[in-house]
């Protein structure tokens, strides 16, 4: 009767682990190119552009933010990378958060890993150009045209 209730739990948390795992197989990635500009004075704006390249298909976006905390200068923005754990194109649509302090003159790097509501996962690297310091909290959307 023991052996009965192990092989009973047993196989329901096979089936569990089964069901987990062909869910997580299904989450796909792309890659993603965006060019963002940067300015403010202690509240700081962002906007710019960007193409998702998904399923040999590719998506134009939409980007802006805002930064508060302090945020001084200007800066042009050019970042690309990964996108993973995504369904459909949809999935890179939403609010991405992060705080962070850095400072750049002339030409940096930079490199920056978000995620949103979704659970869609940017791993973003590139250049930066310009003049900027700050410390502050900031969103970015991102939106399908």
């Amino acid at each position: 009767m023991r052996s009965f209730g192990y092989r009973i739990i047993l196989t329901a948390l096979l089936a569990i682990s089964a069901a987990s795992v062909s869910f997580a197989a299904r989450a796909d990635s792309g890659i993603i190119h965006i060019s963002v500009l940067k300015g403010g004075w202690f509240i700081g704006a962002s906007g710019g552009s960007g193409v998702l390249y998904f399923h040999g298909r590719r998506y134009r976006l939409s980007i802006g933010g805002l930064d508060a905390g302090f945020v001084f200068g200007a800066s042009q923005t050019y970042l690309s990378g990964t996108v993973s754990n995504i369904y459909r194109p949809s999935d890179v649509a939403g609010v991405y958060g992060a705080g962070g302090a850095g400072a750049a003159v002339g030409t940096g790097v930079r490199a920056i890993v978000l995620t949103n509501e979704k659970g869609a996962v940017l791993q973003l690297s590139g250049r930066q150009t310009g003049l900027m310091v700050n410390a502050d909290l900031s969103g970015l959307a991102i939106s399908l045209r």
